[in-house]
């Protein structure tokens, strides 16, 4: 099982090259080209949401992205450090209380569930995960 990890600064301007990286280990892990556009925009909203989670939180920890090669599907895994509470509730963040916009959050895990047919989302004090998976085919061998 190979796995490559990124972690960045919760920037904006960081979540394009987690797309561009999440997208070339994804084609070679041996994901259909059709759907390497899907893996990119879902890596790209769930590295989003990510930062967006951080931004709003003060939480000044890297965003952290794992790409997981495994014999019969690729897995992305984009962790956050933020705190999740129940929807509407207030999350405490640096320098006071900061609202969790939970109508956006959950408009991102739509948009995600839309583009990938295996996902699943973790949450608790201490930061969320998404996992998403996609099936890869091996290798064709071509005999001479």
């Amino acid at each position: 099982m190979a796995t490559v990890e990124l972690r960045f600064s919760a920037l904006p301007e960081h979540v394009r090259t987690a797309r561009l990286v999440a997208a070339a280990v994804a084609r070679r892990a041996g994901v259909d080209e059709a759907v390497l556009d899907e893996v990119r925009l879902a890596v790209g909203e769930a590295c989003t949401r990510a930062v967006g989670l951080h931004r709003s939180s003060g939480v000044s920890a890297p965003v952290h992205v794992s790409l997981i090669e495994e014999e019969k599907q690729f897995s992305i895994e984009v962790g956050d450090e933020a705190p999740h509470t129940v929807p509407g509730a207030k999350a405490s963040g640096a320098g006071g209380e900061v609202e969790v916009d939970s109508e956006e959050d959950d408009m991102g895990l739509a948009v995600i569930s839309g583009l990938v047919d295996d996902m699943e989302v973790s949450t608790g004090e201490n930061g969320g995960l998404i996992r998403m998976s996609w099936p890869t085919t091996p290798p064709t061998t071509v005999l001479t």
